[in-house]
């Protein structure tokens, strides 16, 4: 059953030494089928992609692949300890870029939690980023008004 829930992204990302932070609050939907759990959210102008929607599947403690819909459709997946080679819409055109997946923490519940990875891109094997994710999921409170 879907969930709705309020969630919080922090995204860290270093290049050349030099590092840059982007916060999300925002509201979505979260559910487990099996043993994965989906979130999905719309993102803001805050991440560059308004309008677009995001899903999250995290697979136990050792993958996230992250799927945009709309305009500028991407997925990464993220898998500790592989490289692999993904597509992803700039919103200015593809590029294939290698994920190299460094870390999975999962302390995510039916009822939600966190989670938080750490990867590396690569363009044609060079470097080209250092990123941290962290993602907090809490229960929607209900304010009392009605829809």
């Amino acid at each position: 059953m879907k969930k709705d829930v309020v969630i919080t992204i922090k995204g860290i990302q270093t290049v050349d030494g030099e590092q840059d932070t982007v916060e999300l609050t925002t509201l979505g939907s979260f559910y487990r089928k099996n043993e994965t759990y989906y979130l999905t959210y719309l993102e803001s102008e805050a991440t560059g992609f308004a309008g677009q929607r995001t899903t999250l599947k995290l697979e136990d403690s050792h993958r996230v692949t992250m799927i945009r819909y709309g305009s500028a459709e991407s997925s990464l997946v993220v898998e500790k300890g592989v490289r692999h080679q993904c597509q992803y819409d700039t919103g200015y055109g593809n590029l294939l870029i290698g994920v190299s997946g460094d870390d999975i923490q999962n302390q995510i519940t039916d009822e939600g939690g966190s989670f938080h990875f750490k990867y590396t891109l690569d363009i044609n094997t060079a470097l080209a980023s250092f990123n941290e994710i962290y993602v907090t999921v809490k229960a929607r409170e209900n304010d009392g008004t009605c829809s």
